[in-house]
């Protein structure tokens, strides 16, 4: 009897099991996204994205293997490339097209071009005649067009940034300094390992900033740090939109003036220094220990504003 019993719960098991990983393929086939395979990061991407989806994880994997050697950490992450269908069901963020990262972990950017990307180019006859033909070059489709999203496609390495201070421990005293340290990262590897694409980094964010500031109601440091949880409602997405713009220009000026050396040192600060800082004492942590550029940041806005 206590044979049989044993027998018989050995057998339930099995069956068990075998349901169970029935139940799980048959989901996998089910799910709405394909995934990627081979790479250090998790990548799934909407069906009919793959082509867009290998340029992305090509960039990413690119840039991982850089900071591995930089900053010798890594974090893990698994990137959504979505459509505008699955956007609802895995992005956080309302609008489609807002690059964002979920929870430090998840990050959701969009596939194909959308209207809110479109929504950043202004009149090109308000705009020096040098930066419209920039534009041309960096954005202008073979029909005539323009599309952002050589810009946007970028922003990945932007988000998964947050990942990588989130993961590592640093804290980032401030949500702008949050925000100009992933832009700086961002650029710093771009001008590094991959200069070819600055034109379509670089030119989105001048051509933001050319257009003037007088459309946003938020446009302090001050502003950004108590609405930066409302973006894209207290603060709209374009509101938003121009910080980043600012924070990129930023980056650019502080890697042409520091170099590649300024994302160690940033990041061997921001993990040295856990304590509370005034805003007075954390610029200047930022202009001793990592580059006078950084702390210029905060320093010099309201100066341009």
């Amino acid at each position: 009897m206590k044979i049989s019993t044993y027998v018989a719960s050995i057998l339930w098991l099995i069956c068990s099991l075998s349901t169970a990983q029935e139940n799980k393929n048959q989901g996998n086939k089910n799910l709405p996204l394909e995934q990627l395979t081979g790479y250090s990061q998790t990548y799934y991407f909407s069906p009919g994205c793959k082509e867009r989806a290998d340029k992305i994880a090509a960039f990413i994997e690119n840039a991982v293997s850089y900071f591995r050697k930089e900053i010798a950490f890594t974090p893990k992450t698994t990137l959504f490339i979505l459509a505008p269908q699955h956007w609802e069901q895995y992005a956080r963020f309302p609008v489609y097209g807002m690059p964002h990262n979920l929870d430090y972990y998840r990050l959701a950017v969009a596939s194909e071009d959308n209207p809110f990307w479109k929504s950043f180019l202004p009149s090109l006859e308000q705009l020096p005649p040098a930066l419209v033909e920039r534009i041309q070059n960096a954005y202008r489709q073979t029909d005539g067009s323009y599309s952002m999203q050589p810009f946007f496609d970028l922003l990945a390495l932007h988000e998964m940034g947050h990942s990588y201070h989130a993961q590592a421990g640093l804290k980032m005293h401030r949500k702008w300094l949050s925000e100009l340290f992933v832009n700086i990262m961002l650029h710093s590897f771009v001008a590094e390992k991959q200069p070819e694409l600055l034109p379509a980094l670089e030119t989105f964010p001048e051509m933001v900033i050319g257009a003037g500031s007088s459309e946003y109601r938020y446009t302090s440091l001050v502003d950004f740090e108590n609405n930066y949880d409302d973006a894209g409602k207290g603060m709209t997405s374009k509101n938003y939109g121009w910080y980043q713009s600012n924070f990129h220009h930023a980056a650019k000026q502080i890697y042409n003036a520091g170099g590649s050396r300024v994302v160690k040192e940033l990041w061997i600060a921001l993990k040295e220094h856990q304590q509370e800082m005034k805003d007075n004492e954390l610029v200047d942590m930022l202009r001793k220990e990592v580059h006078p550029s950084v702390a210029d940041v905060y320093l010099k806005w309201n100066q341009k504003q």
